[in-house]
């Protein structure tokens, strides 16, 4: 097969569990999930590229592909259908060696060396699928052209008392990497790799074949390691606007919640800096007589017959009369029954939350189960879940499958309280 020459091909690791969203990922990889009514997380990273002029993409997929396969298709909502180039979606298959699921990051990549090589690129983007940022990645490479690096790292100034959570990095005065440690106990610095890497072709190849036998081969613990301690010549590339991790239901939450503020801190309605995502052909929203809507979010062929507060809702979403909803996030074809209170909480896609319900009721306690997980004082309620008529569910609480009154004891998810159903993942 003859391929067009490119100068820089993407490769979007997107393969992730995002075993910290818990009921939000049981069905689908992390970067499927919405975000913001209308939008999925790999939106960003793809739109990135479009806008930042690269056409050609590989996005690496593992963990419950199938939404994010469907999903992107033929790439052609991004503009990535094209003869020469596009997106393509790379799962893990066999070869004659034998297995093939990919162990780290930098196995993922290796296993694509096939791929890449029929572009003969210059320059590689490694790029991961489950942050909610803008980024003109043709700045990036032009940056790390003019200093005729091997590497660049794009970083950002964090906290220092969150730095250890990051790979750090510590530069000189031209930027130029001088040390690194992935998440240090004692951090030397507050700069923190995001995980977009620019490598020059034949640099990430190399390091690639060196490292092939490496268990779980991981761009932070081994490639980059590998590189520094061959002299190669890696800089930082410093970035200052948003950037959202959304690996933890209340990061995802927060994200959410940030667009809906007066002056969004990250604006998805710039003409110059399109978000592309697929669209469905679906109706208009209805808003209902005697309904208020304030400071929030709906998207498409949703219809409203009651009140909503500070929230985000998805397409295809009814909210029934006398149903009230604050502070939430509600995904697409989910329904809200007649007089049910809706109080800061995650509702996946396909949800049927009954009559008369009551989330987010009570004080906050820890989570029975999976205090790191389900806190923040939300109600996470996973996809397709069913909770029935009359229920009261408390803060800091998960439901997962289709519930019954039974699996409410006087009618009561206490807070802190989870319910997974048999046949779920527990």
């Amino acid at each position: 097969m003859n391929h067009i020459k490119k100068e820089c091909v993407a490769m979007l690791l997107a393969g992730g569990q995002g075993s910290r969203l818990y009921a939000l990922t049981q069905e689908m990889a992390k970067p499927a999930v919405p975000y913001g009514g209308k939008y999925r997380i790999i939106d960003f990273p793809l739109s990135n590229c479009v806008n930042s002029g690269i056409d050609t993409v590989g996005v690496l997929t593992q963990y419950q592909p199938l939404v994010l396969n469907e999903y992107i298709g033929n790439g052609q909502p991004w503009g990535l259908d094209r003869a020469h180039g596009g997106v393509h979606v790379l799962p893990p298959y066999e070869t004659a060696a034998g297995k093939a699921w990919y162990s780290g990051t930098a196995n993922a990549i290796y296993q694509n060396l096939e791929y890449m090589e029929q572009y003969n690129p210059e320059y590689v983007l490694i790029l991961s699928g489950d942050h909610i940022y803008k980024m003109d990645y043709k700045i990036m490479l032009d940056y790390h052209k003019a200093n005729n690096a091997d590497i660049t790292i794009a970083a950002m100034p964090v906290p220092i008392e969150e730095a250890s959570r990051f790979g750090i990095v510590v530069t000189d005065s031209d930027n130029r990497i001088t040390e690194f440690e992935e998440k240090p106990a004692n951090p030397k610095s507050n700069l923190a790799s995001m995980g977009i890497y620019i490598f020059k072709w034949s640099v990430l190849k190399d390091a690639l074949i060196k490292l092939k036998d490496q268990q779980e081969c991981d761009f932070g613990k081994h490639v980059i390691p590998y590189c520094f301690n061959n002299n190669k010549r890696i800089f930082a590339y410093e970035y200052n606007s948003y950037w959202k991790d959304v690996g933890t239901l209340s990061s995802y939450w927060e994200a959410n919640m940030e667009l809906i503020d007066i002056i969004p801190v990250f604006n998805l309605y710039e003409e110059f800096w399109k978000i592309y995502t697929r669209t469905d052909t679906i109706p208009p929203q209805y808003i209902a007589d005697n309904t208020f809507i304030e400071k929030s979010i709906i998207g498409d062929g949703t219809e409203v017959y009651g009140r909503i507060y500070n929230s985000v809702i998805g397409s295809g979403v009814t909210i029934e009369e006398g149903a009230v909803v604050r502070d939430s996030i509600i995904m697409n074809n989910s329904v809200i029954g007649k007089n049910t209170i809706v109080n800061k909480s995650i509702i996946a896609e396909e949800v049927v939350i009954g009559d008369n319900v009551e989330l987010g009721v009570g004080e906050e306690v820890p989570n029975v189960k999976l205090p790191k997980i389900y806190n923040s004082g939300l109600v996470t309620i996973g996809e397709c879940s069913v909770v029935p008529d009359g229920v009261k569910v408390g803060k800091n609480t998960a439901i997962s499958g289709v519930t019954t009154v039974e699996d409410y004891p006087d009618g009561l998810l206490p807070s802190g309280g989870i319910i997974i159903k048999a046949g779920e993942v527990e």
